[in-house]
């Protein structure tokens, strides 16, 4: 079979389209043959983090495509069936934290960047009816991502305002899409005039200048929930603008880990900071149900025919998208 391979060099020396084996389904674990996959930026962190003596990797956490072996032992299942990749190995029940052992699709196994793949059952869900394939390709890690930010950690409830610092991934604007349906006020950033424009078409109430004072943007008004996933660029900023009381989320740190924090100020707004990450089997078909019933559905920036990974994860390296950038693997 095709697929998009690391191996030897890291980063994207390491990357090549080859040709591979089928991967052999085992009891417990059904083989899909996949339509489609979604980059997420964990694939980026892949190419430096996979080990040259690690051996071949097939990269890739998203995917959706059919049902084509069903190991013995698997029932619910049948040839033929549409289904979504989730990502999260391990962590099957609602926790505070995920399990030891707990690990996400695409390393150290091999992922969804191939025509094939053997996973276990438990990390299938059935293809959301009102997703198209490249939508359902992209949708779950990012999804999972923002559903347990918002609604595990945060509990964010109707009536509150949500500041989503720099907007324009995959999990942005299913975050707009989902605070949206929970009857949140929204409140965006961007350095992008045109992922500004883009957010507020999408639901958002408010999009300001992420380089601006933000405070002189929002004068008098600040937020109950801050999801962060920028890190040192935007914390600051963010947290100034949280109401006392308020919650800050943070499951990501794309612009830098540390940042400075004033412990007297953050104590006296009485202020709770919670770290997220992806989420649970439990929560990932809890996740998919509230999207089916809202009809959230992620926003495709660009496909790809599988063969140009390459390209699509060096646009993606650039974060010239908005919204998800898909691959397409067979019709």
């Amino acid at each position: 079979m095709k697929a998009i391979v690391h191996e030897g060099q890291p980063g994207f020396s390491g990357l090549k389209f080859a040709e591979i084996s089928s991967p052999a389904v085992k009891p417990g674990t059904v083989k899909v043959r996949l339509k489609t996959a979604g980059l997420n930026h964990r694939d980026l962190f892949t190419l430096v983090r996979h080990k040259a003596d690690a051996g071949p990797l097939v990269i890739g956490s998203d995917g959706a495509g059919i049902v084509e072996e069903i190991g013995e032992g698997v029932s619910g299942f049948q040839k033929g069936d549409e289904v979504v990749i989730i990502p999260s190995l391990g962590w099957r029940k609602k926790s505070a934290a995920p399990p030891e052992g707990f690990e996400i699709l695409g390393l150290p196994d091999d992922g969804t960047f191939a025509e094939e793949i053997v996973v276990p059952a438990e990390n299938l869900a059935p293809k959301p009816h009102h997703l198209s394939w490249e939508q359902a390709g992209v949708v779950m890690l990012g999804a999972l991502t923002a559903y347990r930010a918002l609604v595990t950690r945060a509990h964010v409830a109707a009536g509150q305002t949500v500041l989503i610092p720099g907007v324009g991934g995959g999990v942005a604007t299913l975050l707009i899409q989902m605070a949206k349906a929970l009857g949140a006020k929204v409140i965006v950033t961007s350095r992008s005039s045109d992922k500004r424009e883009k957010a507020l078409a999408l639901g958002a109430d408010r999009a300001i200048d992420s380089n601006g004072d933000w405070q002189e943007a929002l004068p008098g008004e600040k937020v109950d929930v801050v999801i962060e996933s920028v890190g040192a660029a935007t914390f600051e900023k963010s947290l100034s603008l949280l109401k006392p009381g308020g919650i800050i989320v943070v499951f990501g740190a794309s612009a830098g880990d540390v940042v400075p924090l004033n412990l007297r100020n953050f104590f006296y707004g009485q202020y709770t900071l919670i770290g997220s990450t992806m989420g649970s089997i439990e929560e990932a078909h809890e996740c998919l149900r509230f999207m089916e019933e809202h009809r959230i559905a992620p926003v495709i920036d660009s496909v790809f025919p599988l063969r140009e990974a390459e390209a699509a994860l060096r646009k993606l390296e650039r974060g010239e998208q908005f919204g998800k950038i898909a691959l397409k693997i067979a019709d």
